[in-house]
């Protein structure tokens, strides 16, 4: 059974982009910015993704990964 592993950290460190200011910049709160990002989210709403992908000027598959486990 495998699992999928939310990348958002890296993607985020690569661009020096802080919690704060992405949570700012797609109009979403830190808190849940932040559940995304630890990979406690179960659900993430496609309007989020396409807004985190605009900003971070990345695609789906640099956010959200498959692992084998």
């Amino acid at each position: 059974m495998g699992r999928i592993v939310v990348n958002l950290d890296v993607e985020m460190a690569k661009r020096k982009i802080s919690l704060g200011e992405l949570a700012e910049r797609i109009d979403l709160t830190q808190a849940n910015l932040s559940i995304l990002k630890t990979g406690k989210a179960r659900a993430i709403r496609f309007t989020t993704l396409e807004a985190i992908c605009r900003e971070l000027q990345c695609q789906p598959g640099d956010i959200l990964e498959y692992r084998e486990e």
